[in-house]
């Protein structure tokens, strides 16, 4: 009889050797590159330099700088409202070095955001926005801009969070702001962050000083919003009643009395004269808790309910007034333009 016990040994697995081979990252280190650059070869060009204020320094103005992106070939550029800020006289320069002039058709500070057109520039390099709705936490972001005035500059970093709210300058809250670890320094505010399609997901907007890798990005879709309505009005339009107010909590003894969930509320400081708020009977004291149906638990979202759907809409409120739940219908106007 032949015995074949040798040839089976040796090939059973535990005769094999079983010491793996060193994982060899460089694939990866080259794939990971290899989308930084591409996404760079991209938009890279349509990345520019925005500078505020006169040619010529001078005493009395002093200029600023910033970043911008173009997302169209017939030169519109988006930034930050306050790198536009009150200037008069604004300068785009490229990634060749063409400067240009450019002329502000809108801004939003309550978003930070600005819309820009390039002066007698046509078919530009540009960008596209994408939609933020589909990113996700550690999702791959480039961002592009000018820190420091060191143009053209790249960092690469992942989506820390999503759904962030932040201040904007004018008081009011940002919100869903794309939280990213990418490097950003005073310069890349209005530049674009860039995700590994070449899409514009944000809009760089904000550094926390004194943190290590904590900025934040105004996200496309809102983005989309601010531009589609300062083509239309020249502005973004939003809703206004005429009151200052801030957020208050709601006494227990109140909401029990008065029969309502709401811990905080948004507390009426000061009534405009003949405004929506004074003509409805308002009075400075009262707390909201309930606008058209929304419940109400503090100052923030108080405004972010006065959108333009409800401009020029007879409106249900509800305040507590000394304790006792009243039911006041009122008329918002739209806001005046931002100077």
């Amino acid at each position: 009889m032949l015995d074949f016990t040798s040839d089976i040994v040796d090939d059973a697995p535990s005769s094999r050797t079983t010491t793996s081979a060193p994982v060899d990252d460089r694939a990866l280190l080259d794939a990971y590159s290899n989308a930084v650059i591409d996404v760079t070869d991209r938009v890279g060009p349509a990345v520019v330099r925005v500078e505020t204020g006169p040619k010529v320094p001078n005493g009395r103005e002093r200029g600023g700088l910033g970043s911008g992106i173009v997302i169209s070939p017939d030169g519109l550029v988006l930034t930050n409202s306050h790198v536009v800020g009150s200037s008069k006289e604004i300068r785009l320069r490229d990634v060749e070095g063409h400067v240009g002039d450019a002329q502000v058709l809108g801004v939003d500070p309550d978003t930070d955001l600005a819309l820009l057109r390039a002066n007698g520039a046509r078919h530009l390099p540009y960008a596209a926005l994408g939609n933020s709705k589909t990113l996700r936490r550690g999702q791959l972001v480039i961002a592009i801009g000018n820190p420091l005035g060191f143009e053209s500059t790249v960092t690469a970093g992942v989506v820390s969070a999503l759904g962030r709210s932040i201040r904007s300058v004018s008081g009011r809250t940002i919100e869903d702001v794309i939280q990213t670890d990418a490097a950003l320094n005073p310069g890349n505010s209005g530049g674009p962050l860039v995700s590994s399609n070449a899409e514009v997901i944000g809009i760089n907007t904000a550094i926390i000083n004194g943190a290590q890798g904590i900025c934040f990005a105004v996200a496309s879709n809102t983005a989309q919003f601010v531009l589609s309505e300062i083509i239309r009005h020249g502005y973004v339009r939003r809703a206004y009643i005429g009151v200052a107010g801030q957020t208050a909590p709601v006494p227990r003894r109140h909401a029990v009395l008065a029969g309502v969930e709401n811990k905080m509320g948004a507390l009426l400081m000061q009534i405009e004269p003949d405004g929506p708020a004074a003509k409805a009977g308002l009075l400075p004291g009262d707390v909201v808790i309930r606008l058209d149906g929304v419940e109400i638990n503090g100052v923030d979202d108080l405004i972010r309910v006065l959108d333009r759907d409800r401009i020029g809409r007879r409106l249900a409120m509800d305040v507590l007034r000394l304790g006792r739940l009243r039911a006041i219908d009122i008329d918002p106007i739209e806001r005046k333009k931002a100077r």
